[in-house]
């Protein structure tokens, strides 16, 4: 049976290789995205639909949520890194928005979109998988207290959608090469020192974190819920 996966923030970086990956399963797969050219390009290039959607915005994640009879897979990969308060002693004003940036960008369109679509998972064999950061396990500022409280919130969704069949788990990403996050701010010294960090001393791949997302959604993965799962190369371990 083919399987709907839903992928937000899927024209980009993880959230695209999420998208592929699920697309050349066979699944049918609809990504969303702000802006209307890259939704359109991202969609014609993967083979998948394309929604225009903000997922921080509950109207047009109710008009999301409208498109579909049944859901399969939910992937939260919307997200992203505020931009930085600058000055040692920053306006309050604009520390506040950047807190409220982070929290809604990385936490409230995960929490608002899988509220919109729960009701949509029948049977046994439902997931929802949102996307971390290491930076939940070290000083990550806003945006990682942002990640930290997805992890928490992702253990409380575990409990309430089990009864649906649903496993709900969080990728927690390391450094990913080849993705927008740092808009092109990160030096060659700090790159250098985020791969020195890890024990593969090596960056991650967008499809590191894809093939992961595609395995915690597969019936392999039945009796995994509630947690996160790091893919970090060694940078960040657990025991």
């Amino acid at each position: 049976m083919t399987r709907t996966v839903l992928v937000t923030g899927g024209t980009s970086g993880i959230g695209r290789a999420v998208a592929a990956a699920f697309a050349a399963d066979g699944a049918e797969v609809f990504v969303t995205g702000r802006t209307p050219a890259t939704v359109e390009r991202t969609a014609e290039e993967l083979g998948v639909h394309g929604v225009v959607c903000d997922a921080g915005d509950p109207r047009q994640v109710e008009a999301l949520a409208a498109r579909f009879d049944t859901l399969d897979v939910l992937v939260n990969a919307a997200g992203g890194l505020a931009r930085a308060v600058p000055g040692a002693e920053p306006d309050l004003d604009a520390l506040l928005a950047q807190w409220r940036e982070n929290l809604a960008q990385n936490l409230l369109t995960a929490v608002l979109t899988t509220a919109s679509v729960r009701d949509k998972f029948t049977g046994d064999g439902g997931a929802v998988v949102s996307i971390g950061s290491i930076g939940a396990e070290r000083g990550g500022g806003s945006y990682g207290a942002a990640k930290a409280a997805l992890a928490a919130w992702n253990a409380s969704l575990s409990a309430e959608l089990a009864p649906r069949g649903v496993t709900c788990n969080v990728v927690a990403s390391g450094y990913v090469a080849g993705t927008n996050f740092f808009r092109d701010g990160l030096s060659e010294e700090r790159e250098r020192a985020l791969v020195e960090e890890t024990h593969v001393k090596r960056a991650g791949t967008v499809d590191d974190i894809a093939r992961t997302v595609h395995f915690l959604a597969s019936p392999g993965a039945r009796h995994i819920t509630g947690q996160t799962v790091h893919v970090n190369g060694g940078a960040f371990t657990t025991r």
